[in-house]
């Protein structure tokens, strides 16, 4: 089964990279969410893929915190 890490540019940030896949994948999806934005423009639908990610980043940020107190 090929994985996101057969991808040669993404494999070669993988290993400069943590070891935590999530959040590896959101500081990927962030710059080509502006990108869709950008070329699309701002709709309601670009507008709620936006707050979807920076809640599911900001909610996954709390998630790992609270792991390591």
């Amino acid at each position: 089964m090929a994985t996101l890490r057969d991808i040669p540019l993404l494999r070669h940030l993988a290993r400069f990279g943590g070891q935590d896949n999530v959040f590896d994948l959101l500081l990927l999806l962030g710059p080509l969410l502006i990108i869709v934005i950008a070329l699309v423009g701002r709709t309601v639908i670009t507008t709620g893929f936006t707050v979807g990610y920076i809640l599911f980043f900001f909610g996954y940020l709390l998630y790992k915190g609270s792991r390591h107190l």
